[in-house]
């Protein structure tokens, strides 16, 4: 499927029960820790061509990266991915290494379940369905993200729960300026964040597109001085201001942690 570009802004279930943040293991098993454990790879694969997957894959933690065409992590434009997912698929148990090139597109509703970055390239993940479709991220992490983790350009409800992030920029962007725009969804919970003393957002989303952004459970680790920012808005690719609201970013203060 051809890969659409994606500017500034635009590339980048149920819920799981509340649980210790940090308490992600290699096995998929949750168990409580001050900081996620990154696990370790049972081999490792280079990918020279996208890989399409159309049934659900457990990859038993195998190490996928780029070689070849997908052999960069930077973030030049019309990178293609290392996996996409048709509609309904589940990927499981799999580690995207260095070169991570675009990472992860979901074309319709997903899961991925223990799925770690261990250096993101363009993204991590983008997810592309329709206004219908749900997006599930349930554990793993990811780190080394000079933009964005996940980049929303499709339509429907991202859900994020046990996931572990570090060195990065923006966690979740809603698309700024896609060729075709949604009102989309977010919902963060129990996500362990390590700050690294600069300015990051773990939501960035369209307040002029009705977009709603929902964070329960957000642990803080390393950011004495509060550069991390929870919410994000934006008209587009303008930014509008910060902060909890009744509308859009629906947070309080008892559900970030500072450690």
């Amino acid at each position: 499927m051809p890969h659409a570009r994606h500017p500034h802004g635009r590339r980048h279930v149920g819920t799981l029960a509340a649980l210790s943040v940090g308490m992600l293991m290699t096995s998929g098993a949750l168990t409580p820790a001050h900081a996620a454990t990154w696990p370790s790879a049972s081999g490792s694969q280079p990918v020279t061509a996208t890989i399409n997957l159309t049934s659900s894959k457990d990859y038993g933690m195998l190490r996928l990266y780029g070689s070849g065409a997908l052999g960069t992590g930077d973030q030049s434009e019309d990178q293609q991915p290392i996996l996409t997912l048709a509609g309904g698929v589940t990927l499981k148990n799999v580690i995207i290494g260095a070169p991570g090139a675009d990472g992860i597109h979901c074309l319709g509703s997903c899961t991925l379940q223990n799925v770690w970055w261990e250096d993101v390239g363009e993204d991590a993940a983008t997810f592309r369905g329709g206004s219908g479709a749900t997006y599930n991220v349930v554990g793993g992490g990811a780190k080394k993200a000079s933009d964005k983790v996940f980049q929303h350009n499709g339509g429907g409800t991202v859900n994020i729960s046990n996931f572990a992030v570090q060195e990065f920029k923006t966690l979740y962007r809603s698309c700024g300026d896609c060729s075709t725009q949604y009102t989309r969804k977010v919902n963060l919970n129990t996500i362990e964040v390590t700050g690294t003393g600069t300015t990051a957002r773990l939501v960035g989303i369209n307040v002029n597109r009705n977009d709603v952004a929902t964070l329960r459970g957000i642990t803080i680790l390393n950011d004495a001085s509060r550069k991390v920012i929870p919410c994000q808005k934006y008209n587009n690719n303008t930014a509008v201001g910060v902060g909890p609201d009744s509308t859009n970013c629906l947070y309080s203060a008892s559900d970030i942690t500072y450690r």
